[in-house]
């Protein structure tokens, strides 16, 4: 009986420390990660973003990805909140409404920051993303960057 359960007993062992070998994802944290007010909107992120981005480990506080290694989605609370500027747009969703300071680069790398917020909220997403998805999952963020009040709005 015991010889029968022996290889069980490795392979229920060894599930979890295959689970640890998953990667972590870099991602630097924001200058005011300690801030009390992203501890609720890091745990009302969602788990999947785009439909089939799963929520990926990172190792900084304060900070979350989606998606695997140059293909990642990240996210940092605790950047420092932007000024007004051209770049305002207000994403609509069912969740609530968020105004986004929104960036491309020459690379394709898109930033969105949120607006009138302190703390902001900082979305990184790669051209390595965007070539298989829109950028429209931003509005799946609302429910948690809403759990910073919003002091002013873009127009």
């Amino acid at each position: 009986m015991l010889r029968r359960a022996l290889p069980v007993l490795l392979v229920v062992a060894l599930v979890p420390a295959l689970g640890a070998c998953a990667p972590t994802i870099a991602v630097q944290a924001a200058p005011d990660a300690a801030n009390p007010a992203c501890a609720p909107v890091m745990l009302a992120l969602p788990d999947v973003l785009a439909g089939d981005l799963e929520k990926a480990r990172t190792a900084a506080q304060a900070t979350a990805a989606w998606g695997t290694g140059g293909a990642a989605v990240t996210l940092r609370c605790g950047v420092t909140p932007p000024g007004p500027s051209a770049d305002c747009q207000q994403v609509e969703s069912t969740s609530g409404t968020v105004d986004w300071i929104v960036q491309a680069s020459d690379d394709g790398t898109w930033r969105f920051t949120t607006f009138g917020r302190d703390p902001a909220v900082e979305v990184t997403v790669p051209p390595a993303v965007t070539k298989e998805h829109s950028t429209s999952f931003i509005g799946d963020l609302a429910q948690a960057v809403g759990h910073v009040e919003a002091t002013k709005t873009c127009s």
